[in-house]
């Protein structure tokens, strides 16, 4: 059996989101303590607001970190350089941040939480498979087509319940501190494998159609502000050139048991009603 650390209050920063809630909802089944972040929370949390991140933090001795919308950004690493500042003054000690996989822009938040004086595990991860059930994607889903800038790309797509179990492992068992994961499923798949998987578990039709950044980014700006989808898009243009087409042992390496497969997630999603015509109303 594994040794456990004694029982503390983690803060998850990003706890709404498709990990992070997860992580919360795990932590306190195993009786630990978490407060979950949000803009509608008491109190509030804000990543352009700091003046009340101090008593956001209060005292929670671990931090799990999933910012949004992606590390990426160049205002995410001096944000989490005042969160982790605060945090540690407060004793925090504890802090499992959520990174990109293939992503050299995600470099400098993880250097600040290397940096910020606190044990750390990060968790670097690429393309979601829940991005297709309740994600970005699922609108392109149920529309019958996903577009992508991806051409004939392969990804290691992974499951978030997956990540929130290495994450929660990093929080309550020795032997994750100062450690890169790298967390993949257990194959590659290419956009157009996705579409069949999804087609086939959901006897709906749908399809994977390869289209270029400017494409994407007006796809995008249909609800999300200009600047930000066209900085998206390059981003993904970027990170889908092949750069993460090989899968890891990390997931087996910390839960004992293979990364739960695409084909799995979609027959559950699809027993669900996800992509049900109804759905799609």
């Amino acid at each position: 059996m594994a040794k456990h650390f004694p029982k503390v209050t983690t803060l998850v920063v990003g706890g709404t989101g498709k990990t992070g809630a997860l992580v919360a909802q795990s932590l306190e089944a195993m009786g630990h303590a978490a407060r979950v972040t949000s803009r509608q929370g008491s109190p509030s949390f804000d990543w352009e607001r700091s003046e009340n991140w101090s008593d956001v933090i209060g005292d929670a001795e671990q931090l799990y970190i999933s910012y949004a919308p992606d590390l990426a950004l160049p205002s995410a690493a001096p944000q989490l350089a005042e969160l982790t500042r605060i945090a540690v003054s407060r004793g925090t000690r504890r802090i499992v941040l959520l990174s990109g996989r293939g992503e050299p822009e995600c470099e400098p938040a993880e250097r600040v939480v290397r940096e910020s004086g606190a044990a750390w595990t990060i968790l670097r991860c690429a393309w979601f498979n829940q991005n297709f059930s309740d994600g970005a994607l699922l609108p392109a889903v149920l529309s019958g087509c996903i577009r992508m800038p991806a051409g004939d790309v392969r990804e290691p797509f992974i499951d978030t319940r997956d990540i929130a179990e290495v994450a929660v492992a990093a929080l309550t068992q020795p032997g994750h501190d100062g450690v890169v994961y790298e967390l993949t499923g257990p194959r590659l798949l290419g956009f157009a494998d996705v579409a069949a998987e999804i087609s086939e578990a959901s006897q709906r039709a749908v399809h994977y159609e390869a289209v270029s950044e400017q494409a994407y980014a007006e796809d995008l700006s249909a609800f999300l502000p200009a600047e930000l989808a066209a900085w998206l898009a390059a981003l993904f243009g970027r990170v889908l050139d092949g750069r993460n087409a090989q899968t890891t042992s990390d997931v087996q390496r910390v839960l004992g048991r293979p990364p739960r497969d695409f084909s799995s997630f979609a027959r559950q999603a699809a027993a669900r009603g996800t992509w049900s015509a109804r759905a799609s109303e």
